[in-house]
């Protein structure tokens, strides 16, 4: 594959991507007052766009202030204070020539009382994942079984988050299906023992997820991108595949292909590792069952994976690498040797310590 398909742009909606490398969006856990990230965390994100990545996505940003947040120090954008500071981030992105996408999610049974104003934790069944939670060292409280009106209210809280984005300005949004949190959490059998009109079937279990995408489509221009995300594995219980096999995989990708969205992003561990026995990657499987463009991350670092993510997808993104590595887009253009980082290795992200 030759360098230029790397630094060739892509139409994605209205917008033409100036290159098909992107930074994926990372938790920081650094907002400490208003909701609002450090200055240094805002400032990482328009280096990246300076520094050449075509997309340039935000920290998860959680969705309502009574059970969504799932860790300490996370972002909310539904004040004018943390609109107005993020509308600066998303105008220099823009002027760097890159696109801006906010990510929001609601952590559902991945989170812990204390960490919420409301000190409540919800999900579609009361069930706790096997392991402890890896930042208390506690097992995760049992939460309560969402009825109705939980879901209203959810589904009402990625709206106002997005009425705060597109006033910030931001290009795109991008709904947060995936890692086990609430939407993922709604998809998956594996913690969805729901018996109503929300579980049992794969169908069923997509209906969660149908009327996020559908609520906040009709807050968001049509000239603004809508972004899902998408993966087959959790923050926690992470060697448990999230969905039963490829089959069921492929028909919510083909789901999200009937709805109305620009793209669907892709999260893996690795970029290359075949899924569900098929000997395919996850990019190849949903590209079998969408036309829609793929954004693709998991252990993209270099330019040989860079290119390698390629084949099956559209966009590819880095985490750790163009977290550590401000010059990571132009040392893929010059072919350098690059690290593939451990998770370890980005633990900077997690301290008070200001990002390279």
């Amino acid at each position: 594959m030759a360098e230029d398909l790397l630094f060739s742009p892509f139409q994605i909606g209205r917008f033409t991507v100036k290159n098909r490398l992107g930074v994926a969006p990372m938790t920081r856990m650094s907002s400490i007052l208003d909701s609002i990230p450090r200055r240094d965390v805002l400032d990482f994100l328009v280096t990246r766009a300076e520094k050449g990545a075509g997309i340039v996505y935000t920290e998860a940003i959680v969705t309502d202030y009574e059970s969504a947040q799932g860790y300490p120090g996370q972002a909310r954008l539904t004040t004018q204070r943390q609109i107005n500071v993020w509308s600066r981030v998303v105008e220099n992105i823009r002027r760097r020539g890159a696109l801006s996408i906010m990510q929001m999610f609601h952590c559902g049974r991945m989170a812990w009382p204390e960490v919420n104003p409301a000190g409540r934790v919800i999900a579609p069944t009361a069930a706790v994942p096997r392991q402890n939670n890896p930042l208390t060292g506690r097992p995760y409280p049992l939460p309560d079984e969402m009825s109705r009106f939980d879901i209203e209210h959810v589904v009402n809280g990625f709206v106002e988050t997005t009425r705060g984005a597109v006033a910030a300005g931001f290009d795109g949004i991008e709904i947060h299906g995936a890692h086990g949190y609430l939407i993922s959490q709604f998809l998956s059998g594996y913690s969805n023992r729901r018996t109503d009109a929300y579980g049992g079937s794969a169908e069923k279990r997509y209906r969660f997820a149908h009327e996020v995408i559908h609520a906040v489509r009709e807050a968001v221009p049509r000239d603004r991108l809508l972004l899902f995300r998408i993966s087959n594995w959790g923050v926690a219980d992470s060697q448990v595949s999230l969905f039963a096999d490829q089959a069921e995989y492929q028909g919510i990708v083909r789901r999200l292909s009937e709805a109305p969205i620009d793209a669907i992003s892709v999260s893996t561990y690795g970029y290359g590792d075949a899924a569900f026995g098929s000997g395919k990657t996850m990019a190849r499987l949903t590209r079998e069952a969408t036309g829609l463009p793929i954004l693709i991350c998991g252990k993209v670092h270099d330019r040989r994976s860079a290119e390698e993510a390629l084949q099956d997808a559209d966009i590819a993104l880095s985490g750790k690498t163009a977290l550590l590595n401000p010059d990571w887009v132009e040392d893929l253009r010059e072919g350098k040797a690059l690290p593939l980082y451990k998770a370890e290795d980005a633990n900077i992200a997690y301290t008070a310590e200001p990002l390279p």
